[in-house]
């Protein structure tokens, strides 16, 4: 099916030349996206997973702690695609201030992540719309702080953006000018509420993606912001009851192949592609998901087991362990807090973890001591390595 450009381009003036600025046209695409069985299946199988995702909390005996680090292993991945450098491990010494190994302004767009889905998802639990309003309340916490403060958090852009290159003259992509950024912000609203016609929500929140890159309407933090609205659409139409799909790691790892996406989509209107892309993209990420629960499981029975030969020792190492199922990087002071057990109880007990290689020690400090529980971290951290330097 020939659609051709998704839009329209505009002449636009900025810092001294003259570029082309794309506008897009409203959603839903026009003709209708052409269902192929390929595709419709491909999307019945995206909905599967989907539904599956809700067995991940049968399988984990506590899916709240399984959130907390999944939603933590997204804003780490979410902030790489951006090009911030910081791992899980920093993000979690961050929020126990303790120091972590790169820059706080990294670290801190991670946390401002984590803050800004938290908020969204309980506007929308409390009834808040999916909304112009809200999604600048959420970017206001994604650049609180950190590098973004300055790009007028949760305020649309009011001067021209470019992606890629050094200027809009060479850039890949030059977004609307800054005076239709409230018109097609308004229509994408329009859509999310079904305004002309109801759009099932997977579709819904693929579209809508895509339609958020391509206008830009913030200086800074697009991306992730894009990403998070997947999230938020499946969970505000009841599709996820809880955040349990991500999508980051596998934009990180076909990154290329997604942003040339991106570009034909608007140049050629080949969203059918993209449906097939995104729908790929939740399928594996679904799985992965209940992998990872799974793998949890194991090392959480595993090392449940080792511990029980602890005889008198067992019943304190316990509650410890379930503490570092909860934060798998702790200091002693944090786990006496949370236990309520004696500082020289847990200082024992962390010795008989440490013995059994549940926990290692990394800090090698006398005092302060911090503590991994590093199987877990492998487990949650897979994908989020950073490069060697």
């Amino acid at each position: 099916m020939k659609r051709g450009l998704q839009g329209h381009y505009t002449m636009i003036s900025t810092i001294g030349e003259k570029v082309q600025a794309f506008v897009p046209s409203p959603l839903p695409p026009k003709p209708s996206i052409e269902w192929t069985p390929e595709l419709r299946n491909k999307f019945d199988q995206a909905l599967l997973t989907i539904g599956r995702l809700d067995s991940v909390s049968s399988l984990l005996p506590e899916t709240s702690v399984f959130l907390y680090m999944y939603i933590r292993k997204e804003a780490v991945l979410s902030s790489m695609i951006e090009g911030t450098q910081s791992s899980l491990s920093d993000l979690l010494m961050f929020e126990m201030d303790q120091e972590p190994g790169v820059p706080v302004d990294d670290v801190r767009e991670v946390s401002n992540y984590v803050a800004a889905l938290d908020y969204g998802l309980n506007r929308l639990r409390n009834g808040f719309p999916m909304s112009l309003r809200l999604i600048k309340e959420i970017h206001s916490i994604l650049l609180h702080k950190g590098r973004g403060s300055k790009q007028t958090p949760g305020e649309f852009r009011r001067s021209q953006n470019w992606i890629g290159g050094t200027r809009p003259g060479n850039a890949v992509f030059v977004p609307p000018p800054a005076e239709k950024v409230i018109d097609c912000m308004g229509q994408l609203e329009l859509f999310l509420h079904d305004h002309d016609q109801k759009t099932p929500v997977l579709l819904k929140a693929a579209l809508s993606h895509v339609q958020f890159e391509t206008i830009h309407p913030f200086l800074d933090g697009n991306g992730r912001l894009g990403r998070l609205l997947i999230t938020l659409i499946l969970c505000d139409h009841k599709a996820l009851r809880e955040p349990m799909l991500y999508l980051s790691l596998y934009f990180k790892t076909h990154r290329h192949y997604y942003y040339e996406l991106l570009n034909d989509v608007r140049l050629t209107g080949e969203w059918e592609v993209w449906l097939d892309f995104f729908a790929e993209a939740v399928i594996a990420t679904g799985k992965q998901a209940v992998e990872t629960s799974q793998q949890l499981l194991d090392i959480s029975v595993r090392d449940r087991e080792k511990i029980s030969g602890l005889g008198r020792a067992a019943t304190s190492a316990i509650k410890i362990h379930q503490a570092f199922m909860e934060m798998p990087i702790a200091t002693s002071g944090w786990l006496v807090e949370k236990t309520g057990i004696t500082p020289a109880t847990v200082n024992k007990t962390l010795d008989h973890l440490e013995r059994l290689e549940i926990i290692k020690e990394i800090t090698a400090q006398k005092r302060n001591r911090v503590f991994s529980y590093r199987k877990y971290i492998e487990i949650m951290s897979e994908g989020t390595e950073l490069p060697e330097s």
